[in-house]
């Protein structure tokens, strides 16, 4: 008896596999290493090398290792590659989760935990967002997100699917030195290679109606997040009673100025950002409560900006 992770052997994916062995509870991964790697993942791990689209190979493993519910992590997760992908993004993120939901009904696999995104809220005109926030997602990978978390709501009306969704804001830090974000699109890796190849790094806009003129996001431990993955399986697993979607944010946002300084304290490298122009659709500030989450989740901001960067920077310098 086990939890499949799809995408397990991503950045978070990692975490997540390695939160539930914590736990003493048996996992598998699924990961087609299209941006994962196959070092992320635990010797001990049975690992599937395939794709959520292939419902023969989900239907096998399903049957081979006993799975009892889902973690769905997979996906295709570049917000802003996704306006020129629309077609690839549906397919992965849409139609792979189809796929991943009829496989469990055939396999009688009755649970899952989605990772789904802030990104369904695109702009929002609120200081803090909540899971009622409207949602008005401004990308193919917003929007196939949102999908996703209507296609567990249908799926659940159908069949007595347990499920939920965590929406997630700005993922950072590392819990492991051998596990780091690979994205060449998030904040943290973008700065750390600019140090490494000795370039500055860049802030888009330093104008905003924030107190440093910087953009204010909601930056959150990868470990943090993953512990929070557990206890949702482990609510679902109880038959508890449990939300359907959960914001895993900190309820107080961190400026990129704030993020940069910190980041020069930490690396002991001073520099001065490069001031660019803003980013268009960025707005000036999103901080979600994860109050939500804290009640049912485990949900605790257990990592400062600072253990947030040092765990960050010394992963990278790992993967060195």
């Amino acid at each position: 008896m086990a939890w499949l992770v799809t995408g397990g052997a991503g950045y978070i994916g990692a975490h997540v596999v390695r939160a539930f062995i914590a736990e003493g509870i048996d996992v598998v991964v699924l990961d087609n290493l299209s941006s994962g790697r196959d070092t992320f993942v635990p010797d001990d791990v049975p690992f599937v090398n395939g794709s959520i689209l292939d419902q023969d190979l989900l239907e096998g493993t399903f049957a081979t290792h006993g799975i009892t519910g889902v973690v769905h992590v997979a996906g295709f997760k570049y917000a802003g590659v996704s306006v020129q992908k629309p077609l690839h993004t549906y397919e992965q993120n849409v139609t792979g989760t189809a796929v991943l939901l009829q496989a469990m009904q055939n396999a009688g696999v009755g649970k899952i935990v989605f990772s789904s995104s802030a990104a369904v809220y695109g702009t929002p005109d609120v200081d803090i967002v909540t899971e009622d926030t409207p949602k008005a997602p401004e990308s193919p990978y917003g929007e196939s997100k949102l999908i996703g978390e209507w296609m567990l709501r249908d799926q659940a009306i159908a069949t007595g699917l347990a499920h939920t969704s965590l929406r997630y804001f700005n993922v950072v830090g590392s819990g492991y030195d051998d596990v780091y974000d690979t994205s060449p699109h998030n904040l943290f890796p973008l700065v750390f290679d600019a140090l490494l190849g000795e370039q500055t790094p860049r802030i888009n806009g330093d104008d905003y109606p924030t107190p440093d003129g910087t953009c204010v996001r909601d930056y959150i431990h990868v470990a943090d997040l993953a512990t929070s993955h557990v206890a949702a399986a482990a609510r679902l697993d109880a038959g508890d009673t449990i939300e359907p979607v959960y914001n895993l944010g900190s309820g107080d946002g961190v400026s990129v100025g704030e993020i940069m300084s910190t980041v020069a304290e930490v690396t002991g490298i001073d520099f001065t950002p490069e001031i660019a122009p803003r980013r268009a659709g960025d707005p000036a500030r999103i901080v979600s409560t994860g109050e939500r989450a804290a009640r049912d989740l485990d949900w605790v901001m257990r990592h400062s900006l600072a253990e947030m960067v040092e765990s960050a920077w010394s992963a990278r310098r790992t993967a060195q």
